[in-house]
């Protein structure tokens, strides 16, 4: 090896250049089994100044220079490592798609299992991997069962008896490397193939050969493998390489372990697979068309799309390593495939498209779950009914009432309306009684139904996940409602007394700000205490009306009772008909206002049902509503970038 060092302008730069193995030699110094080791290169046309160091040189230097081969350097252990250009796709969807998922790992870290976003995470972390290393090399992994030929081929394609045949089995026992070009280490030491498994192909100078500049094909072990080991190699370096040559041949192309364990999971990635039907020199006469159409209809069966009369899709051949007999249209495939550029982002793409369709369930809805208008005033109706504002409506329509009739009835009347009362025990304070435990209950069990049936309209049809983290929004936030109900109802019932808002607008009081409730029958008694009713302006009139004709009964009944002591001048006639007058128009008066009374008091009562009931709809939307309306945002939000990531899918899935 020859260590080659250039000074560019002001400063020093220790590089190495490593030169082309030859034949069978791997980059990395290490030789094929029986050869030589490379010998010095001598330094090519245009000298090393064509480097990423040279470049930046020359930027701050204001020349131009071209882009060209990349240089090498040294790491400390000695081993040459070309420096290369990273991964950037040129004109792809792939990268918003790769921030389109990450976003959505993001935000649904907090509502989804680990499990469900591992696949996910994984994309992500190979995509962030792969882009980092050459986008000037394409990494093909030629795979196969046992006795498939597949090593057989990877040498034919080679050129050079790189990889061991044999009868043995299994014959490969680690994946080996072969590549056409420089700069594929870092691509190798991703895929955990040291440098003694790094092989170049025989320098052939055919055009093939330059079509195949900046491949690197990798041999697996079998499939099928007796050995766990090999299964488990290449499971791991299938995850990882850009595409795949599957290798069959007419005895094992219908195996159920090919198709199930490995082509039907990646029939997404039908654009950068290729299926060759090898030894086909075994087969007489037109058998192998026969067994090659028999191989395109497993392969439509298991879903993969075949790249046929210019449709996107798998490569589907056959070939006869041994012979040689179609290795050339192989080569020349494999050449436009590598030349293209492209197969790194195709297959990111087709492992975005896959963790997609597993994700699928858990951000797809059936329909268009969310809350309506109609699921609202259901919520708020239930509330009400709960909080009991019809029947405090009603309560405070009879108060409104009976206050009426105590500012207008006579006073005959009301103190014996008071007698009877004093006569019932408790009859004081009937109205400071407290709602029984049994209503307490009921009202609780009508909160909790209203909360639970709002969470089923809203979660309905959404995935699993999202409708399970609905629920539990509107359950978190119900907790202390019938609590804040009965504080909010009490404040509601004070503020009607006075005149004022009851705290059924959004700028009442209470904890949440929202408005107020109380349990079901609790606004009853609170209704008949404390602050009375606004009285109309005719209610003055009405009282003195009410004592006018109290005073004629008194003024009537002592003039009658003068004239039987004989104070007076006997005339029964007249003080009889005053006291008549006084007698029948108390009454009347009572009547009339009562009347009058009817309309405004159905109004207060109204007033009273609608505070009340705003209040509970106002607190039930603070504490169960805005929350879950919170969360189906934060479900149309990652559903947005699960669109994001599937919009641009090619394959179609």
């Amino acid at each position: 090896m020859t260590a080659v060092t250039d000074e560019g302008p002001g400063q020093s730069r220790g590089r190495t250049r490593a030169p082309e193995p030859a034949p069978g030699q791997s980059p990395d110094g290490g030789a094929a089994p029986g050869e030589n080791p490379g010998h010095d290169r001598e330094r090519p046309p245009g000298g090393w100044d064509d480097g990423l160091i040279a470049r930046r040189s020359a930027t701050a230097t204001g020349k131009a220079v071209p882009d060209a081969a990349p240089v090498t350097v040294t790491d400390p252990e000695g081993d040459v490592r070309p420096q290369v250009e990273a991964y950037v796709p040129s004109g792809s969807p792939l990268s918003p798609r790769l921030d389109a998922l990450r976003e959505l790992v993001g935000l649904s870290r907090a509502r989804l299992d680990r499990t469900a976003l591992a696949e996910a995470g994984r994309v992500l972390d190979e995509a962030a991997a792969r882009q980092r290393l050459s986008s000037r090399h394409t990494v093909v992994a030629i795979a196969g069962a046992s006795g498939s030929g597949k090593s057989t081929l990877f040498n034919s394609l080679a050129g050079a008896q790189i990889s061991e045949t044999g009868l043995r089995r299994p014959t490969t026992a680690s994946p080996l490397a072969c590549s056409w070009t420089d700069g594929a280490a870092g691509l190798l030491d991703r895929l955990a193939i040291p440098g003694r498994l790094r092989r170049r192909p025989q320098a052939g100078g055919t055009a093939a050969d330059e079509a195949l500049q900046g491949l690197v094909l990798v041999d697996l072990p079998d499939h099928d493998s007796a050995a766990r080991g090999h299964r488990d190699q290449v499971d791991r370096v299938l995850a990882l390489v850009d595409a795949v040559i599957w290798v069959v041949d007419p005895e094992k192309y219908a195996d159920a372990a090919l198709h199930e364990r490995y082509l039907r999971p990646l029939a997404g990635h039908a654009e950068v697979t290729f299926v060759v039907l090898n030894q086909i020199d075994r087969l007489p006469g037109e058998a192998a068309d026969q067994v090659l159409d028999d191989l395109r209809r497993l392969l439509d069966e298991d879903g993969m799309a075949l790249g046929e009369h210019g449709e996107p899709g798998a490569t589907v051949l056959s070939l006869s390593a041994l012979t040689g007999d179609g290795v050339g249209e192989l080569r020349e495939l494999l050449g436009r495939f590598v030349q293209d550029r492209t197969a790194a982002t195709r297959r990111l793409s087709a492992d975005v498209d896959a963790a997609a369709a597993r994700l699928r369930p858990v951000y797809v809805a059936e329909g268009r779950p969310g809350l309506g208008e109609r699921a609202r005033e259901e919520f708020a109706d239930r509330l009400a009914e709960a909080v009991g504002a019809a029947a405090a409506g009603q309560a405070a329509e009879r108060e409104w009432r009976r206050n009426a009739g105590r500012a207008c009835g006579t006073p005959w009347l009301r103190l014996w309306r008071w007698y009877e009362s004093t006569r019932q025990p408790g009859g004081l304070d009937r109205g400071a009684l407290a709602a029984p435990p049994e209503e307490h209950l009921t009202a609780r069990q009508r909160v909790e139904q209203a909360v639970r049936t709002v969470a089923d309209d809203a979660a309905d049809g959404l995935p699993a996940p999202w409708a399970q983290a609905v629920r539990e929004a509107a359950v978190h936030g119900a907790q202390g409602l019938p609590e804040a109900l009965d504080e909010l109802a009490g404040r509601a019932t004070e503020a009607a007394g006075r005149g004022t808002d009851a705290g059924g607008g959004p700028d009442a009081g209470g904890p949440d700000g929202a408005g107020a409730g109380a349990r079901g029958g609790a606004a009853q008694p609170a209704a008949g205490r404390g602050a009375k009713p606004p009285r109309p302006a005719w209610w003055p009139a009405a009282v003195l009306a009410q004592v006018a004709m109290t005073l004629l009964q008194i003024f009537g009944g002592l003039w009658l009772a003068g004239q039987i002591i004989g104070v007076l001048q006997p005339g029964l006639l007249t003080p009889a008909l005053v006291m008549l007058a006084g007698i029948i128009g108390g009454p009347l008066v009572e009547w009339s206002c009562a009347a009058a009374a009817r309309g405004p008091a159905r109004r207060y009562g109204q007033e009273a049902e609608r505070r009340l009931r705003e209040a509970a709809a106002a607190c039930g939307r603070a504490r169960v509503l805005d929350p879950v309306a919170a969360e189906l945002v934060r479900y149309r939000e990652v559903r947005e970038r699960f669109v994001a990531v599937t919009e641009f899918s090619t394959t179609g899935r």
